[in-house]
């Protein structure tokens, strides 16, 4: 029953598993090459919203087609995971050293 389980939350459906792979560590290169390939046709994304989320929120729009596509899989929980991973680990402070420092001691 537990092998059952975990071949159908690995279930692909429309999405290739390149794209789903591809999109964890590079998301607005996959979003492009999907586009290319006409992968992305069959979720209507026709509109100009699209576009403008790709560009910003890239992992925004993959969660969207994937949750579109095969809802609250394994797959959904992983690229969420890792989207918040990624934003939880931006926005720290950055210390830029200017110049040199000297000791007069």
């Amino acid at each position: 029953m537990s092998d059952r389980l975990t071949l159908q939350s690995l279930a692909i459906h429309a999405l290739p598993l390149w794209f789903l792979v591809f999109s964890l560590f590079l998301p607005r290169i996959s979003l492009l090459i999907a586009w290319f390939q006409h992968d992305l046709a069959r979720f209507q994304l026709d509109n100009i919203i699209a576009p403008i989320v790709a560009l910003v929120l890239p992992r925004v729009l993959i969660l969207v087609l994937i949750y579109r596509d095969q809802g609250l899989s394994l797959w959904f929980l992983i690229h969420l995971i890792v989207a918040l991973c990624v934003w939880g680990g931006t926005g720290g402070r950055t210390y830029v050293r200017r110049g040199r420092r000297r000791n007069d001691v």
